[in-house]
């Protein structure tokens, strides 16, 4: 009885998998198979397989240039963010997981009610234009990092209970001060947990549509993302370019997500058991 009782709920359990990974794979089938059709075929938004092979659409994607210059737009933005969301990250998880004061506490609980609050954009506008960065990817830069920090310390810090206090008192035996202990010691050892959040940084700058499309106003700046708007009028839509330009944008980090996955579970995992 118990070992029915167990089979049928695994068949339940993988029921709900499969539904839920088609809920995945049909969309991107469907621009998989729309960006190869005619403006006629793609219209009707159907999972059926081309009349014939258009690959008309991707030139005509890359053709006018902006494509190329939504890439360059998009790596600057999302490298930059990069590299602010990283240092910082890991500098206030190091501080918060080693100190363990009241105030270190504070912050941490500071930064974690970063994860549910919604980000409210005309009040982000009306800052950026004060600071003077509102249309500048130094104003982007700055934002996915206030956005990403919160989530890349919460991660970052569970990462550090990993690792022992014990190379903390060595290096400071051998004369190191925090921030020696920090950039030779602790840094090479969070390599993993870097690799994860960089990863995650960049897909979440990469496949943004609302950041760049409302706190750009300068279309030369628009990232990769916001390259689809190109293709949708007033009147009508060419459907076949814009599932040939999505397919286009979402390529490059899916084979990114592909090659290393790994790495995204690894380091999502690893202050899951100690500490």
């Amino acid at each position: 009885m118990n070992m029915s009782l167990f089979k049928w709920r695994r068949l339940g359990v993988e029921a709900l998998l499969f539904v839920m990974a088609l809920v995945v794979i049909i969309p991107f089938f469907m621009i998989l198979v729309n960006s190869f059709k005619d403006v006629t075929e793609a219209a009707r938004f159907k999972l059926t397989l081309p009349a014939s092979l258009n690959f008309d659409n991707f030139a005509a994607v890359f053709a006018d240039g902006k494509i190329w210059r939504g890439y360059m737009n998009s790596a600057l933005i999302s490298v930059g963010a990069l590299i602010v969301t990283n240092l910082f990250a890991s500098l206030a998880s190091f501080s918060i997981q080693r100190n363990g004061t009241r105030l270190t506490t504070f912050l941490y609980y500071f930064f974690i009610v970063g994860l549910v609050m919604p980000v409210s954009l005309i009040p982000t506008i009306k800052l950026m234009m004060g600071l003077g960065i509102h249309n500048t990817y130094q104003g982007m830069i700055v934002y996915y990092a206030s956005v990403l920090l919160p989530f890349t310390i919460f991660l970052m810090t569970g990462y550090l209970k990993t690792i022992p206090r014990e190379l903390d008192e060595s290096g400071i035996i051998d004369g190191c001060g925090p921030l020696r202990l920090f950039f030779k010691i602790m840094l090479p050892l969070m390599q993993p947990v870097m690799v994860t959040a960089s990863l995650l940084t960049i897909i979440s700058v990469w496949n943004d549509f609302m950041g760049p499309f409302y706190l750009l106003t300068d279309g030369s700046k628009w990232t990769v993302t916001v390259s689809v708007y190109n293709y949708v009028g007033k009147y009508s839509s060419d459907w076949n370019l814009i599932f040939a330009d999505i397919l286009v944008v979402i390529l490059p980090i899916l084979i990114l997500y592909f090659l290393l996955q790994e790495y995204i579970v690894e380091g999502m995992t690893a202050g899951a058991i100690k500490g």
